[in-house]
Formats: C-alpha cells, structure tokens, sequence
C-alpha cells in the first residue's frame, strides 16, 4: 500500500488529517483558539522571520484550517493551499499577489454576477482594471493580453450559464504570452475537473458551494499548482523582489513552487484579514467527505431535470452541457467526463415575468441566491444575482431577461420534476 497512490474519494476523507497526538481523536479537532503558546523566544522568532512553519495567529495559521488545506491542495493536485473566509476573498487575495496599480486582469465575461461586479468595480479602488474576453472563444484573450496584463481569468464551468471553457487553449495563450491562468473551478470542483492537469497555475474555489456541499459554512481556498516561474519577468515583485517584511527575503527564491501560497498567506491574509473561522474549516472538510457521492449524484438528477425541461412546452431552450446537442457537450466530455455539473440555465418563454413567476411558485425548491446545497435551489439572476449589470452584460453573462438557473440538489429526481412542472405550469399565456 505504500507504493500505491490513494484515489479521489480516498484522499477526499484522508488528505491532511492524521489522529490527533494528544488526545487519538480521529476527526480532526475543531482548534477554536486565536493564538498559539511559542516553545520560547528563538522559537517565535524562527516563525515570525519564516524559516520554520507553525501556528502564530489563527488569521493567519490554525491546525483545523491546515487539513482543509492540504486536502483541497491533494484533490486538485497542487503543491500547497490557502484557506479563506469566503471565494471573493480568495480572488482579492490572489489578484492581490500578482497586481500593480494600473495592470489589468483579462477575465472571461461569462462569470458569476459577484465577480463580474468586484473586477468591474470594486477592484479599480486598487487601480486595478479589467478587460473582458469572449469566453467561447479562446483568440479574443490572445487579442487583449498587453504588457500590463498580470492574469488570465476564467471559470471552469461557467456561473450562471453552464458553458465549458475550453481551458487548454487558453492556457497555451497565456503560457505564450508568460501570463499565469487563474481557474474559478467552483461549479465544477475537483471531482469533475482539475484544472492544472490543462495549464492552469492557480486554482480558486467557493468552498461555500459543492465542496462544502452542505450550505452552512462560508470559505474560500487558492490552490498553488507550482507551476508558473515568478522570477521570469519583472512583473510580480511580491514574489520575485526582496522583501521588507522579512528581512529582505525573495519568496519564489525560498519557497520555490509553492511560493504563491506563502505570498497570498504572509502578505495578503496577513494584512488584509479575510480569515477564516476554524468552525468554519472543520464544517467544510467533513463536507468534503462526501464530495465524490454527491457530485455524481448531484449531475445524474441534472441531466434527468434537463432532459425534461428541454422536452417542456413553456420551457424555450435548456443550456446544459450534458445534453448530446448542447455546443458544449464536446468540452464537457473532454473535460468533466464524469458529469456537466448541477447547475445550469433554461429560458422560460413570457421572459422577465414568466422567469419571476417560476422561482417564486416553486414548493420543494428553495429560491435563494446559491448554489451547491444538497437541496434543490433556484434562482432569477435578471433580478437578482446580475441585476447591478446593464441589459447587455447581462445577455453577455448569460442572464438574460427569461433565464432561470438551477442548482440541481441531492433529493429524488422526480420530485424536483413535479416542482418544476407546477412551477411552470403557473405561467400565464
């Protein structure tokens, strides 16, 4: 067994955790504690200079969020993770690493809503700026890369519409032109897809969404695949210049190809505080037990839900990679074998109002603004999630004025079927 590389769902149990040394517990302790006691002087000064590694200050370090960690890190096959209180907060943390005043993000324009609004806006309080590239179409991010570009931005699968992105292509792109790809693997999870595996250098999760799984905890993580060199350019100099903070250290020069990691920790979540809660890390672990028997549960219902819906009669088209005529499906078989993923979109026909009266005579299915429960949820992102966006970047982000999204839960298939059919049948006209 030595020799034998574990699979998914064994690391998804294992990875990280061993029993605890003091007390044989086998779940990890919950380390509901702000700060550690130090061995004695030389020994807090070895973690505080960085040449030991060690618990200081639960915003920074704490054992119950170093398993959670490690598994994310083992499940997506990178070299190191950081845990985070929510996945904005992993995406400042990470863009926070790499970005200058005045360089920019090339970011594909299908993503969730929330993202959308933090790079449009929230991020040019950092003099940070964006451009949008076509996600389907992997040349127009060759076409925006300029000399002030920091990151390609893409999401797996994309939020709210389901699209596949074809990750490969657009990682030769960014490869070529020496940017770093950064992947939103969220709604897809390590299950169905690991991005590093087709050139992805950072891995980014809402671990709020199907990892946890559970729709009780907030948490972020960046995944460090240790793959992009920070020292071939002068372009990121948190990694690849002395720093101060620490006596002049070069991070990527120490740390090698988890310095990213180590950058994001030290200098991001140090000063900037999106911390997580050790609660929180132990909920979403446990949750991540579980992780490969409801993802496949969770694209089986899926695929039955849009099977149904693309046959219904107030129902005008279905966007779901796993239907053999979706423009996807192609991506989704090379990408995410094993399922499409449970969320995706339909266009209900009566528009604005027919998408509104749909979420809101739902029964079983919750109407609320998330995904990845183990219950059913559905949501009007016109009105809601993407409302803060203007007609056309809604239609460009795939929430249009007649979409309803849904996120595909754990229950019985048929049930979901039946909500669903008096949902619509509540239409008028």
């Amino acid at each position: 067994m030595t020799d034998r590389i574990p699979g998914f769902s064994t690391l998804a149990i294992h990875a990280g955790a061993q029993p605890d040394p003091s007390t044989g517990a086998r779940t990890t302790p919950i380390y509901q504690t702000t700060s550690f006691v130090f061995d004695d002087v030389d020994h807090a000064a070895s973690l505080f200079g960085l040449q030991a590694f060690g618990n200081i200050y639960t915003r920074i370090t704490n054992p119950t969020t170093a398993v959670l960690e490690e598994r994310v890190a083992a499940l997506e096959g990178g070299t190191a993770a950081l845990a985070v209180a929510s996945g904005h907060s992993a995406q400042l943390l990470t863009f926070h690493a790499m970005m200058t005043p005045g360089d920019n993000i090339v970011a594909a324009n299908k993503l969730y809503g929330g993202s959308i609004n933090q790079l449009n806006h929230s991020f040019k309080s950092f003099g940070w700026n964006v451009k949008w590239a076509d996600a389907e179409d992997p040349q127009s991010f060759a076409d925006l890369i300029d000399d002030r570009t920091r990151a390609v931005f893409i999401e797996s699968l994309a939020n709210p519409g389901g699209v596949v992105t074809d990750m490969a292509a657009i990682a030769e792109i960014a490869k070529a032109r020496n940017v770093p790809l950064v992947v939103d693997n969220t709604m897809a999870s390590p299950y169905l897809c690991r991005p590093i595996e087709h050139g992805a250098d950072i891995v980014l999760h809402s671990l709020t969404k199907f990892m946890g799984g559970h729709g009780n905890s907030m948490g972020g993580v960046i995944v460090d695949g240790g793959s992009y060199d920070w020292s071939s350019s002068e372009n990121y100099p948190m990694l690849s210049k002395p720093r101060p903070e620490y006596n002049g250290m070069v991070l990527h020069e120490t740390f090698g190809n988890f310095a990213f990691a180590i950058a994001c920790r030290v200098l991001g979540l140090r000063d900037l505080g999106p911390a997580i809660s050790p609660m929180n890390a132990f909920m979403l672990q446990t949750g991540i037990e579980t992780l490969p028997l409801r993802m496949q549960r969770h694209c089986d219902n899926a695929l039955k839900v849009a099977e149904y819906l693309d046959g219904h009669d107030k129902v005008s088209w279905v966007s779901y990679a796993g239907l053999p005529g979706d423009p996807n499906y192609a991506k989704h078989q090379k990408y995410m074998p094993k399922g499409a993923g449970a969320v995706f979109t339909f266009g209900v026909k009566g528009g604005y109002d027919a998408g509104v009266a749909v979420v809101s005579n739902c029964e079983i299915i919750s109407h609320l603004a998330n995904i990845g429960d183990t219950r059913s949820l559905i949501i009007h992102p016109a009105s809601t999630t993407h409302r803060q966006l203007t007609d056309e970047q809604k239609t460009a982000a795939g929430a249009g004025p007649d979409v309803v999204r849904i996120s595909v839960g754990l229950e019985d298939a048929e049930d979901i079927i039946a909500d669903l059919d008096q949902a619509l049948a509540s239409i008028k006209g």
